[in-house]
């Protein structure tokens, strides 16, 4: 799928069909322009360029307030058919460093009182502040990603906002096993009585969402940031956008325009932040990482194949018996 924008976008400019022919069963499967989609549209709003409306808000930091915020305009020559998925995305970020992964404690997160007020020395330096625990601790949690991204549709210098719906984005276990609020009588403020918020945060984790169901721990944005990348360069699912109907694509193609409250500051250690829009296929999202995994071993398991046959057929005719001529 082909888009151009006048914003920072990093454009995919061809449709897949061509790139699935190196797969030997690529031909169960022949996009078409309109399956397209599933190769997601990135936008890069991280502002290091000068011409970045998103630069004046480069050197952010994570007590800025008001917050910086900019607007990003671009335009989808080619309309989105089935959901869309919103990611946002970060590079250079190392969330797999052994200290980090370690810096939690799964038992304050699931719930546990005692915990709440006692979290484990794993979350050091971030488990206490001002003498108080911090609800919650340690670094992975310190480090939550906080931009706030909203999408409008531009017709006739006209904007109409995209529902983004923000629940339905983390995993049913963690939702519903691995994170639980405290338990007790009242409501969420009460029952962090005696905590204080991470040090980065700008508001403590029961004021996360105005929803019940949404609030604590088991906010989906917070849930979906605890669970840790493996690379340096990732995706977390930040809303989904559902299809209204099927008389009309989910995403039209025409003229957008990305809100930001840029909060989360990357300039420091070289990273960069984007913003993803991507569908799924019946065979799931864009992710090469197999497919190349697969192909490689492939072609090693040939290779060698091919060599032990040359060796079978060179050598594995000789006379091997070891009985000594008379």
């Amino acid at each position: 799928m082909g888009f151009w924008s006048w914003g920072v976008v990093t454009l995919q400019n061809e449709c897949p069909g061509n790139t699935l022919a190196y797969s030997s069963i690529s031909f169960f499967y022949s996009p078409t322009v309109n399956d397209c989609p599933f190769f997601p549209l990135q936008i890069d709003y991280t502002g290091t360029e000068p011409s970045s409306p998103c630069n004046k808000c480069l050197n952010v930091s994570w007590d800025s307030s008001p917050p910086c915020t900019c607007t990003i305009n671009f335009t989808l020559e080619h309309s989105f058919e089935s959901n869309v998925f919103m990611y946002y995305g970060l590079s250079n970020f190392y969330q797999n460093h052994r200290r980090y992964v370690k810096s939690r404690d799964d038992s304050q997160l699931n719930g546990d009182n005692a915990s709440l007020l006692n979290p484990s020395k794993e979350c050091e330096p971030y488990r206490t502040n001002e003498d108080k625990p911090i609800a919650p601790c340690g670094a992975i949690a310190n480090s939550m990603f906080n931009d706030t991204l909203e999408l409008y549709r531009i017709d006739n210098d006209t904007r109409t906002p995209i529902t983004l719906i923000k629940k339905g984005i983390a995993w049913w276990t963690d939702k519903n096993v691995k994170f639980r609020n405290p338990t007790g009588d009242g409501n969420l403020t009460a029952l962090f009585q005696g905590t204080t918020k991470p040090v980065n945060w700008p508001k403590p984790v029961y004021m996360l969402d105005s929803e019940p169901d949404n609030n604590g721990f088991i906010n989906e944005d917070f849930i979906v940031w605890m669970r840790t990348a493996a690379l340096p360069t990732f995706r977390k699912l930040y809303r989904l956008i559902e299809r209204k109907n099927n008389l009309q694509p989910t995403l039209q193609a025409g003229k957008y325009s990305l809100d930001i409250a840029y909060n989360y500051p990357v300039h420091s250690f070289d990273g960069r932040k984007r913003m993803i829009l991507s569908t799924i296929s019946w065979m799931g999202g864009k992710n090469p990482f197999l497919g190349i995994a697969y192909i490689t071993v492939g072609s090693i398991c040939f290779f060698l194949g091919v060599v032990l046959l040359i060796i079978h057929h060179k050598y594995g005719n000789r006379n091997t018996s070891a009985d000594i001529p008379n």
